[in-house]
């Protein structure tokens, strides 16, 4: 019986080894299958990564430009806000000088006219002084024009004063002036 059993374990054991070896091969086939998968699938990978990569880069710049777009939209925004206020601003600037410049120009012509009417003025002034005194003294020199020709002639007379008087040197056969024929001509200086 220990035989039967023995050899009934030794045909188990050849049963298993035999089933062992079919799914060893069976393993080992299924594993030259998967080999064979991945050096296909290894020889695809390089051109499925190229394929995705040139895809990837195809798209990559028009979502960098999209981002850089959506980026730069709000700062460039405002900056166009700024440089509007700015030239709104140069603007309201420009026209308030436009306006001041306008004023002083006005001002300015007001300030001639004022001049040249303040100089007109004076020389009217000047014009009117220099004829009223050149009036006053033509009346003054035709005055002093009789007393100039009495001075002249007592200066020609023989005339001198005798105690804080005049006396003079008349001539006595001279021929006698006046309503009571008083007066006679002095003689001239010697």
């Amino acid at each position: 019986m220990q035989q039967d059993e023995l050899m009934a374990l030794i045909s188990k054991t050849a049963v298993l080894m035999e089933q062992f070896e079919r799914r060893c091969e069976e393993i080992s086939a299924s594993q030259r299958a998967v080999m064979q998968q991945l050096q296909q699938l290894a020889q695809q990978v390089p051109g499925v990564v190229r394929q995705s990569a040139d895809e990837s880069l195809r798209s990559l710049p028009g979502a960098v430009m999209g981002r850089l777009e959506s980026g730069l939209d709000q700062p460039v925004g405002a900056y166009e806000k700024r440089l509007q206020s700015a030239g709104g601003l140069l603007q309201e600037g420009s026209q308030t000088l436009a306006a001041q410049l306008k004023r002083m120009e006005s001002l300015h012509k007001h300030l001639v006219w004022k001049v040249v009417g303040a100089a007109f003025g004076s020389v009217l002034l000047v014009l009117i002084g220099g004829g009223w005194l050149l009036w006053q003294y033509r009346a003054d020199i035709n005055e002093n024009r009789v007393a100039a020709d009495l001075l002249r002639a007592y200066n020609q007379a023989d005339v001198t004063l005798c105690e804080g008087r005049l006396c003079a040197n008349v001539e006595p056969q001279g021929k006698s002036y006046g309503e009571q024929k008083q007066y006679r001509v002095v003689q001239p200086r010697r």
